[in-house]
């Protein structure tokens, strides 16, 4: 069925970065396991250990998962102990979310892990082709960022 799509695959920009992506997670997923945290797990952590306090909704973003998905991850790291919620002081429907000391020593190990695959990835570029790449790509997600329906 050739010429049923207006644009060639090898023209989507898309199916590039989601390649990537994927291969990305499937490099940290076995890399994580014996930190005993999932992929969504420690992106949570880790955001968590830069903003304490952040909302289950502004993690989700920041993890690029659902709302319903951040929900799951965070219930789970709370049944672990890893995460304590607490009500917002001045907003008591919104809970505030923080590492606990167990969150924080698996976090730790988890990154120590996560960083090996990170650091195999940049070595593949050079220093001027990891800035180019980093730049090119933040300006891909703010181009998606401004065409994206409320």
């Amino acid at each position: 069925m050739r010429g049923v799509t207006s644009m060639p695959i090898s023209e989507r920009l898309g199916s590039y970065i989601k390649r990537a992506e994927q291969a990305l997670q499937a490099a940290k997923l076995p890399a994580l396991k014996p930190a005993g945290v999932t992929v969504p797990q420690y992106a949570a952590l880790f955001v968590l250990s830069e903003s304490p306090g952040i909302s289950a909704a502004a993690l989700a973003r920041q993890c690029g998962v659902t709302p319903p998905t951040m929900n799951t991850v965070l219930a789970n790291l709370q049944d672990r102990g890893f995460i304590e919620r607490t009500p917002h002081e001045w907003h008591r429907n919104v809970l505030e979310t923080r590492l606990t000391d167990a969150g924080a020593k698996v976090l730790r190990d988890a990154d120590k892990r996560a960083v090996r695959v990170e650091r195999a990835l940049a070595d593949e570029f050079t220093p001027a082709e990891r800035e180019t790449l980093s730049a090119l790509l933040e300006r891909a997600a703010v181009r998606l960022d401004s065409i994206r329906p409320e």
